[in-house]
């Protein structure tokens, strides 16, 4: 992994006559580091340098009117950056970048198949990572512009920057910006050593906690854009961690509305149709399968899915809580949402999961065992076990009885401030000096 950095160009314009306005410099706060610093990260952070390439004068008399405020009001106007539009890229475009989707796909998880084909290319100068995904639901062209311009104006440091899409046939092709990481399934699991992790101290993975949620409550209740949005990709392999400071990234943002994976879009389509609608119209559902038991299944990651979208297959944002929950469980104990292992007495393979043995370890205070033995028991027992009790709210069964996104976010920010708290006073004091030498 290597660091990334990006440049934004802003300018502030100070409308006061006969004077050159100052460039006002953005502060930017420190973001957390591992055991060594551990300071808060925030929503607005950015992780790179303010830069102007421009500057202007407003020239006004000192017996302004109506009519040359107007006039200095559009000279205002015209000298603020043009925001940068959302790319409906042409397929040939992407079969150029890709040697027509022939080039060695990229997968951030390397012990993992990725169900999701995906190149990494340089697309019009920039570095990028191409989806494929089908639709689940095909919109219109105009439509999908909307959506995607839309969702183009979505902006957080703990999400992937959406650049544009294209559309094939039967599949979308989501552009986003290339971010340099691992996963953060092979950060807590690595087959090629089980007992090695870059995620050796509390911080990091306090770190994570953090931004994850502050990135989810983001999209659920903070895009400002009037829009009820579902994330419906939440797992620990769509999730990039970043070095140095262990920072995470939301991956697949905004797939779920441009491929119409879900109805929850108010904002552009304030009367959804149901699903009994949008089969009529459209047909049977290309990622339904009849088995059978003539039961419907839908496709989904094993472990992810809360139990109310198995049944029916409608994303929300509680079954995005239920999913955060399950990677909160993760990163507290480096297992796997769900494992077979094999029972000698009964002879067979028994399935457990990362939910059953979180449940057992606070009922049975094992707590300490329970989480990440790579940690080496340097953690605040305290703080693990609130922040265990409230991903336990995350994945329950009623959907009803599971906290929102903005409380999650508020909770885990508390806990994380407890933790620096925590790291401050384990800290070996300084100015004073030991000697073994004979007295």
């Amino acid at each position: 992994m290597c660091k990334s950095k990006m440049s934004v160009d802003a300018t502030q314009p100070i409308a006061t006559p006969r004077r050159t306005p100052q460039l006002a410099q953005p502060t930017q706060k420190p973001t957390a580091s591992t055991a060594s610093s551990f300071e808060p990260s925030t929503s607005n952070n950015l992780s790179g340098r303010y830069t102007s390439t421009s500057s202007y004068k407003l020239s006004s008399q000192s017996q302004a009117s109506t009519s040359s405020s107007s006039t200095s009001l559009s000279t205002l106007k015209d000298s603020l950056p043009v925001p940068e539009n959302p790319i409906l890229y042409d397929y040939s475009e992407l079969c150029a970048a890709t040697n027509n989707f022939l080039s060695k796909r990229f997968n951030p998880t390397p012990s993992s198949s990725s169900s999701t084909p995906s190149w990494r290319c340089t697309l019009r100068g920039k570095d990028a990572v191409i989806f494929q995904r089908k639709f689940r639901v095909k919109l219109s062209t105009p439509e999908l512009r909307q959506r995607l311009s839309t969702l183009c104006r979505s902006h957080h440091t703990s999400i992937t920057k959406l650049l544009g899409a294209c559309v094939s046939s039967d599949y979308a092709f989501l552009v986003y910006e290339f971010v340099s990481g691992a996963s953060l399934a092979a950060c807590l699991r690595n087959p090629n050593n089980p007992n090695y992790t870059v995620l050796s101290t509390w911080a990091s993975r306090m770190q994570i906690a953090t931004d994850l949620a502050q990135g989810l409550d983001y999209i659920h209740n903070s895009t400002g854009l009037n829009v009820n949005l579902v994330h419906n990709h939440i797992k620990s392999g769509s999730v990039l961690v970043t070095e140095p400071h262990f920072n995470a990234r939301l991956c697949h943002f905004g797939a779920a509305q441009l491929c119409g994976e879900t109805d929850s879009y108010t904002h552009l389509d304030p009367n959804p149709k149901s699903r009994s609608e949008i089969e009529a119209v459209e047909g049977p559902d290309p990622k339904l399968n009849r088995t059978s038991s003539r039961k419907n299944q839908f496709e989904g990651v094993r472990g992810y899915m809360s139990p109310e979208f198995q049944a029916s297959g409608v994303a929300t944002q509680k079954s995005d809580v239920y999913a955060f929950g399950i990677v909160l469980l993760e990163l507290l104990s480096g297992q796997e949402p769900f494992k077979y292992r094999f029972d000698k007495k009964m002879g067979d393979f028994i399935r457990t999961s990362v939910v059953d043995s979180a449940e057992a370890a606070i009922r049975h205070g094992g707590l300490r065992t329970w989480v990440d033995s790579r940690l080496r028991d340097s953690f605040p027992v305290e703080v693990a076990e609130k922040l265990t009790r409230l991903a336990l709210e995350c994945v329950h069964v009623d959907p009803d009885q599971r906290p929102s996104m903005g409380r999650v976010s508020g909770k885990i920010s508390k806990l994380y401030l407890e933790s620096k708290f925590w790291s401050d006073n384990m800290r070996v004091p300084t100015g004073i000096s030991v000697s073994l030498a004979p007295r």
